[in-house]
């Protein structure tokens, strides 16, 4: 048994396709997967599908990049997070990378999420890029510690991950885990406790190895754990049982 902590599988190259995906889900031994929001005009998409495939949840959130449509208001994401299928407020955070200027507004998104994720209460998914110290700033003096969450697609450093996880967060590992040269990330994926731990493909992107240049799917989740157990000296089927717990734990989701 194996969760895909966070993916976006109503993105047009996959949801064209949405029962092949899950059935190369299940093939793989990938029983669930989150799928996540980035913005609240795609929202119903997402829970769409979370509706239609009792195995997919989903959350809603606007993404840090996202410059276009609806700005979300706390009010607005508490609404819609009452849905029985929405299990997390996210994905938000702060992306430094692709964003320049005067990035205040993204900051205020970033803390209206976590207001949103407190009066719920609900776990918040985390995008942080080229960002780390305003992030993890953020988080502490926001209380995003009183409602935890994960760190997804986690490439930062090791200290990093120690602060986050003091603020109740994990760590979730994308397939950028299984790159040759991401030799800082898999140290830090050989020290972060693996009751911490997480697994994702935040498909469409980032296609582990050896599936590398091709459309990422849910089902690839599994190379990400295989990376897991390698790099940790466990046994595959304990890095399954492990973050597949840990995922139902903190979103509280019953298996």
């Amino acid at each position: 048994m194996l969760v895909d902590s966070h993916c976006h599988i109503n993105f047009p190259d996959l949801a064209n396709d949405l029962e092949g995906v899950v059935a190369r889900m299940h093939s793989a031994g990938v029983t669930h997967a989150l799928c996540v929001s980035v913005s609240l005009e795609a929202f119903p998409e997402v829970l769409a599908i979370a509706e239609r495939f009792p195995n997919v949840y989903a959350s809603v959130g606007v993404h840090p990049d996202q410059h276009n449509g609806e700005e979300p208001t706390a009010k607005r994401l508490i609404e819609l997070a009452r849905h029985p299928r929405v299990v997390a407020i996210g994905e938000t955070g702060l992306d430094y990378y692709r964003e320049t200027g005067d990035l205040e507004w993204q900051r205020e998104r970033f803390r209206t999420h976590i207001r949103a994720a407190r009066a719920c209460p609900k776990p918040l998914i985390i995008h942080t890029r080229q960002a780390a110290e305003d992030t993890l700033a953020i988080m502490a003096s926001e209380g995003a510690r009183d409602v935890g969450g994960v760190m997804h697609c986690f490439t930062e450093t090791w200290s990093v991950a120690e602060r986050a996880m003091e603020m109740n967060f994990h760590i979730s590992f994308s397939g950028i885990v299984t790159f040759k040269n991401a030799k800082d990330l898999k140290e830090v994926a050989r020290q972060v406790p693996l009751e911490r731990t997480l697994v994702e493909t935040d498909s469409p992107y980032l296609a582990p190895t050896p599936y590398r240049g091709k459309t990422n799917e849910p089902a690839y989740v599994r190379r990400v754990a295989e990376e897991i157990a390698e790099l940790k000296a466990v046994p595959f089927q304990t890095v399954c049982e492990v973050t597949t717990a840990n995922f139902f734990r903190l979103f509280n989701v019953k298996q």
